[in-house]
């Protein structure tokens, strides 16, 4: 007989190998004495159980004999959150929505904590990162996708959580190291924290810290970076709390740093927090289109390193998820996905004919396998709608990607 699995844990069995061939009554008995919950056997490479010679009359009454499993009968086994298993952003949406609200309550407790003068725990930040990267390393484009969807949730909370998303993938279109990608993930999420120490009630703001006045609103990074040395957390990560806010020509603060002189993780810090917070608008403005958003940044080259911020468009594409464009064949649509070939021809769902001025039924097209078919032309021209009906439209074409098998 072939043993394929012994199940159970290995320190209740006998045999170092996980596979073997049981071909004497010694090694037979040894198996039926082991502590395990069942055996699988492959009968292709070995006898099945009903060919096995009777066990000797002098040995005790035998349990039953192992029993065979097949994997078509056995019940699917739970998803593994740290998985790294490739998935489609539809599929991976759902779970980076129950990801997103996991680590969501996390961040709110840390910050909180942080505002009553309490220390951050790497530890306790960490399983968020290791959840987010995972998400990111299954699709790179579903989480990111997802925080334009989030608008209701507090504005401290998901800017910290999309940030982290940005500069891991960031951080791995750069090819940086492992280490340095958790870092990278850890910084995102982390600085921002200087604004629980402005002199300020920050519920007064309603968790915007964006209303704050800039004279105030700029001594958080200062405050992060003491903050987060006070709390044992690495120097490199610490330096994004102070520096996310400095720009390649020098017209940044606190510092006025220039260039090569900002640290890498700070300049990466420095695309992802500008293109967040534009894309996400502010309690007294709508969210600009993530694509304007795009195009917007590529026109203030002086603001952010080159070559980082090319990276940052490969990451997240020339049109990203939520981006609202108008076709060759004269409707528009929103992009739903991303082109693992060309990133300025994504996934698209329309939703709209120019030509007839109303609705149309939605059609999933694939802009960089349609042959030519449709194509985008630009940016979509919203102007014939409300702004709250744009975001109503974006929230529910992107939550539906959550519920697509």
């Amino acid at each position: 007989m072939f043993i394929h699995k012994l199940e159970g844990p290995w320190l209740k069995h006998p045999f170092w190998k996980s596979r073997f061939v049981i071909d004497d009554p010694d090694t037979l008995s040894d198996l039926r004495d082991a502590e395990i919950d069942a055996v699988v056997i492959d009968i292709a490479k070995g006898r099945d159980i009903n060919t096995l010679p009777p066990a000797p009359a002098a040995m005790a009454p035998a349990p039953q004999p192992p029993r065979r499993r097949f994997a078509p009968s056995a019940a699917p086994a739970p998803f593994d959150p740290r998985s790294t298993a490739p998935q489609s952003t539809a599929r991976e949406f759902g779970q980076a929505t129950k990801i997103a609200e996991r680590a969501r309550k996390v961040v709110s407790k840390v910050f909180l904590e942080a505002r009553l003068g309490k220390s951050i725990k790497a530890e306790t930040v960490e399983p968020v990162i290791e959840d987010i990267f995972a998400s990111i390393q299954r699709n790179p484009h579903a989480f990111n996708g997802l925080m334009r969807c989030k608008q209701e949730t507090e504005y401290l909370y998901r800017h910290a959580l999309a940030c982290s998303a940005l500069m891991i993938s960031l951080a791995r279109q750069l090819k940086l190291s492992p280490s340095e990608i958790r870092d990278a993930g850890l910084a995102g999420l982390l600085f921002d924290v200087g604004v629980n120490h402005l002199p300020v009630n920050l519920a007064e703001y309603g968790n915007d810290f964006r209303r704050i006045t800039p004279d105030v609103l700029q001594l958080h990074a200062d405050l992060g970076y003491n903050f987060l040395i006070a709390s044992g957390l690495p120097e490199p990560i610490a330096l994004v709390a102070r520096h996310h806010h400095e720009r390649n020509d020098g017209s940044g603060y606190p510092a006025g740093l220039i260039g090569g002189d900002i640290p890498l993780l700070s300049r990466m810090a420095a695309v992802c927090d500008a293109y967040d917070e534009l894309a996400s608008g502010s309690g007294d403005s709508q969210p600009v289109d993530p694509g304007a958003v795009v195009q917007q940044m590529a026109q203030t080259p002086g603001k952010f390193d080159p070559v980082v911020f090319a990276a940052f468009v490969q990451c997240i594409g020339t049109f990203p998820i939520g981006t609202f464009v108008e076709l060759r064949s004269g409707r528009l649509a929103m992009v739903i996905d991303q082109s693992a070939t060309d990133y300025a021809k994504p996934t698209v769902r329309t939703f709209y004919s120019i030509e007839v001025n109303e609705r149309v039924r939605q059609e999933v097209i694939d802009l960089a396998n349609c042959y030519g078919a449709d194509a985008i032309v630009g940016l979509a021209d919203l102007s014939r709608f409300e702004p709250e009906d744009v975001l109503e439209l974006r929230q529910r074409m992107l939550a539906t990607l959550g519920r697509v098998r």
